[in-house]
């Protein structure tokens, strides 16, 4: 018996199931972060504040280095007490120290509800 060439499965249909849920998925996140965010930019002069965490801890929260935490997915007021014990120094981190007495402390609060609301690894 000879088999037909073509054949529809439903299975075939999952791969654009996934993208489809993909690009929604990312639809979802852009609209959180204008909405975290208050519509407000996260810069500081220049440059993105998330630009400035990302060669540590990555653009999407999750670090490439076991040594440096992900933020993808923490609790906002967390993060945000831990910028501020950063910038007073009651945490030392030489790095962290110097990244953190750049930013207000709405800055912090912004920051802190951008990495919650990404998603954990």
């Amino acid at each position: 018996m000879m088999r037909p060439m073509f054949t529809w499965s439903p299975r075939q249909n999952l791969p654009f199931r996934v993208v489809a849920a993909a690009l929604l998925a990312l639809a979802a996140c852009a609209a959180a972060r204008a909405e975290i965010a208050g519509g407000r930019e996260l810069t500081v002069g220049k440059h993105s504040m998330v630009e400035a965490c990302a060669p540590c801890h990555g653009a999407d929260g999750l670090a490439h280095d076991a040594e440096v935490p992900n933020l993808a997915g923490q609790n906002a007021a967390y993060l945000y007490n831990q910028l501020r014990a950063f910038r007073s120094g009651r945490r030392p981190h030489k790095e962290m120290l110097y990244m953190s007495r750049q930013l207000s402390d709405e800055d912090m609060r912004d920051l802190a509800a951008y990495f919650a609301h990404l998603p954990p690894r």
